[in-house]
């Protein structure tokens, strides 16, 4: 471990009302890179600390800075991605493994985490949404309705489900039958996946650019409104967004990159839209590569490795 990550501690914050209710956890760079969060964070600290807000029932735990060597470095990660393969590690190997130890009973101690991010691309925020009710061995849930009411509420009007459902199709794609299935489908666990393993519901925010000025004030927003909506502070009740204002989309497939001479044809941003048919990219072997629906392509990753996840695509949800 370098001398900089042994110096580093890890810091929540909470604030407990006198009136019963739920708990709620709030967390901001979890990437290092990624401000907004914190930024919006301290901002409503600071309103409590000053006495202008109060916690009046329920209790609220702050995370402004969840990677703090990430965060010092103003990159993305410490040693590697804190957001995926998310889990308690006897053996820690790196430092995010450290963080995951202190973070994983600290989510497990909450009903309900909003995390808080930014990205690359120039794009509107979006709010990533947990799976369907289910009972089923990848993703097991029962609080589909608490956590989307939640996510209508946040600010935004873009939302997209389907995430751990399209990793894990191409996970067993590339391992077929092999023992790594459930190591690998390990590593689609981040924050909010974890936080459901919990019995709690979660959301991902992600606010906007990562240096858009207005992005802190989404995240703020989004605090406001969920401390509102949950009956934490005394305030009005958020509105929720309406069904014709709101853009749903549901991820459905991921492709990969077979080889390391794949390529784009462009350079691809989340979001984009493609036609049934339009060219994506073109195999080693010169095959295009084409949208086999109508669709936004979601995460293209120009750097992926060879048999690794290359880009996904989404289509507008039926219903949310």
């Amino acid at each position: 471990m370098s001398s900089m990550s042994s110096a580093l501690h890890f810091k929540s914050i909470n604030y407990t009302g006198q009136g019963s209710g739920p708990r709620l956890i709030v967390t901001g760079a979890v990437h290092g890179n990624e401000t907004c969060g914190t930024k919006g964070i301290h901002r409503v600290m600071a309103e409590l600390d000053s006495g202008a807000l109060s916690i009046v029932a329920g209790s609220v735990t702050f995370v402004p800075i969840t990677n703090p060597l990430a965060y010092a470095k103003g990159v993305r990660s410490g040693d590697r991605n804190l957001n995926r393969n998310l889990f308690p590690n006897d053996n820690p190997q790196d430092f995010e493994d450290r963080i995951a130890n202190w973070l994983c009973p600290l989510l497990g101690q909450h009903d309900v985490l909003l995390d808080l991010h930014s990205f690359n691309a120039d794009s509107q925020p979006f709010v990533m949404v947990g799976p369907r009710n289910n009972d089923g061995p990848l993703q097991p849930f029962q609080h589909e309705d608490k956590e989307r009411a939640l996510a209508r509420r946040l600010g935004v009007r873009r939302f997209v489900d389907g995430w751990l459902h399209a990793y894990g199709q191409g996970v067993q794609r590339r391992l077929g039958n092999s023992d790594q299935v459930g190591l690998v489908l390990r590593y689609g666990v981040g924050t909010t996946e974890y936080m459901r393993s919990t019995g709690g519901y979660a959301l991902t925010l992600e606010c906007g650019q990562h240096a858009d000025p207005a992005a802190p004030d989404v995240a703020y927003r989004a605090i406001m409104n969920t401390l509102a909506f949950l009956g934490f502070i005394d305030a009005p009740q958020p509105e929720p967004i309406a069904d014709a204002d709101m853009e749903a989309l549901n991820m459905v497939v991921v492709h990969d990159k077979l080889h390391a001479d794949d390529r784009f044809i462009k350079t691809w941003s989340s979001f984009d839209k493609v036609k049934q048919g339009d060219q994506i990219g073109v195999r080693a072997d010169g095959t295009p590569v084409t949208a086999e629906f109508d669709a936004y392509i979601l995460f293209p990753d120009v750097n992926a490795q060879a048999n690794a996840e290359w880009y996904y695509l989404a289509r507008v949800a039926s219903s949310f």
